[in-house]
């Protein structure tokens, strides 16, 4: 086998089951208003089928990159990806908004596998002069699933209903187990200890910090819900860093929050997950709610801004080390701005499509040019032994963003602009939070031009006193 079609192989290995993974994400944003007439649910109890795959997903991304290193990468990823696969038949069979948002934990729980196995096995499979390309192609195939779950979300929920749209992943799930063991060598993590301590606390602080963002969301920023959980929160943090500055091989090595490019990479991340993801999950529902599309005409409307990335994801990644990854990162996130700002500009109760192109395409082509960049400063910021902790942190910080983002702009919504009783109280109150999303990743810009132009050298020895989180 070529070294090239060796490399092709690799890359789809790992980037089908994160295509399986993101198409789901954004088929139950397409399909929430349907969701809401059919279970008979709210705003409020509807971000629980968002939220329930955020907390365990984000919980466990480090536990997940943890017991890959343990026990062998390619066996927990196929392990995953059957997780995942059982949750989206759980959430298929579901009639009830309680069993719907079980099997969307379930489905967390392997994604959390999946997401930072899958660059940890393509990161580690080829050589660093063909890393950003891979990882650009990666992005792609990624982008791919983000483009197409809005039309397959709608094309499936017009034709079989809500629940087909889960189904779709349990025949791809089946066929990719054994299609990975063919294709992918089994590795592990020099490191097979497994820091149970530092599992139980980030676990339960990153639940606890996702529920108190949620609870804030729903009840209020000062509720005693919100405000207990975000204590609770803090303290476990408090103790998990407090702990991993002891022990010998840590969950998270503490030396990735003192590398300049890896601290900035993430909180670019957080930003843009925050504005971006917060503002198209209203941004959708405005499609369908105030203009009228179906969901699958609402999925085709989307194409311009989901699509792109999957086009301009491969560009970015082979020119990521010539450019910089953070002035790349920085114009995407600057198109991505004007493309918010814009879409709420021009929000009202009527509007031609034609007028919302432009905004879409920005949109999308921000987008690519953010996620290869990003990904290639997190893996390069650490040691190659460490790309699997660094992609489950990376990861963390990108849904507590999408969490973070969603309730805070449902609570402009639903809370700042009064009860969405007509087209006119929707617009009125969705358009503000579209600003605040805009200006969220304006932010983010600014951190990203902030990033070193020359990224660190990917194979520096780590660390070596206990305080850094590396091995005595």
């Amino acid at each position: 086998m070529s070294q090239r079609r060796g490399t092709t192989l690799l890359i789809l290995a790992t980037a089908v089951p994160m295509f399986m993974v993101s198409l789901n994400n954004l088929v139950v944003t397409n399909a929430l208003p349907v969701l809401a007439r059919e279970l008979d649910s709210g705003p409020d109890r509807l971000q629980w089928i968002i939220h329930a795959y955020s907390l365990s997903f984000a919980g466990l991304l480090l536990t997940g990159a943890a017991v890959g290193d343990r026990f062998g990468r390619r066996r927990i990823f196929t392990t995953g990806i059957v997780i995942f696969a059982v949750g989206s038949a759980v959430c298929a069979l579901s009639g009830t908004l309680g069993l719907l948002v079980t099997g969307r934990v379930v489905q967390g729980i392997g994604a959390a596998i999946v997401f930072p196995l899958s660059l940890t096995l393509l990161a580690n499979g080829v050589s660093d002069a063909r890393r950003a390309m891979a990882i650009g192609l990666w992005s792609a195939v990624n982008g791919l699933g983000v483009a197409l779950g809005p039309l397959i979300g709608g094309a499936v929920t017009e034709s079989l209903g809500w629940e087909g749209i889960f189904w779709v992943s349990v025949p791809v799930g089946l066929v990719l187990v054994p299609v990975i063991r063919l294709i992918l060598p089994e590795s592990a993590g020099e490191n097979r200890s497994i820091d149970l301590p530092g599992v139980l606390l980030a676990s339960t602080a990153v639940m606890s910090l996702v529920w108190g963002i949620v609870e804030a969301g729903s009840q209020g920023w000062g509720s005693v819900d919100a405000v207990t959980r975000f204590g609770m929160a803090a303290l476990l943090v408090a103790l998990f860093v407090g702990w991993e500055r002891r022990v010998a091989e840590p969950l998270l090595p503490l030396y990735f929050y003192r590398t300049r490019s890896f601290v900035l990479s993430n909180l670019v991340a957080l930003l843009m997950f925050f504005g971006v993801f917060g503002a198209l999950y209203w941004l959708m529902q405005y499609l369908q709610l105030v203009l009228g599309y179906s969901p699958l005409a609402a999925g085709v409307r989307t194409l311009p801004w989901t699509a792109m990335p999957m086009l301009v994801a491969v560009l970015a990644g082979l020119v990521t080390a010539r450019v910089g990854a953070g002035r790349l990162m920085a114009a995407g996130l600057l198109l991505e701005a004007v493309a918010l700002g814009w879409s709420a500009a021009i929000m009202d109760t009527a509007v031609p499509y034609g007028r919302i192109v432009p905004a879409l395409l920005l949109g999308g082509i921000g987008m690519g040019l953010i996620f290869a960049p990003m990904t290639e400063a997190v893996l390069a910021s650490v040691d190659r032994r460490d790309r699997g902790k660094a992609s489950g942190a990376n990861a963390t910080v990108r849904e507590v963003g999408f969490a973070l983002g969603v309730a805070v702009l449902t609570t402009v919504v639903t809370r700042l602009a009064g009860p969405l009783t007509d087209a006119r109280a929707f617009v009125d109150a969705v358009r503000p939070a579209v600003w605040l999303g805009a200006a969220v990743v304006a932010l983010g810009a600014v951190a990203a031009l902030s990033l070193p132009r020359r990224l660190p050298a990917t194979d520096r020895p780590a660390p070596t006193t206990v305080e850094s989180g590396a091995p005595s």
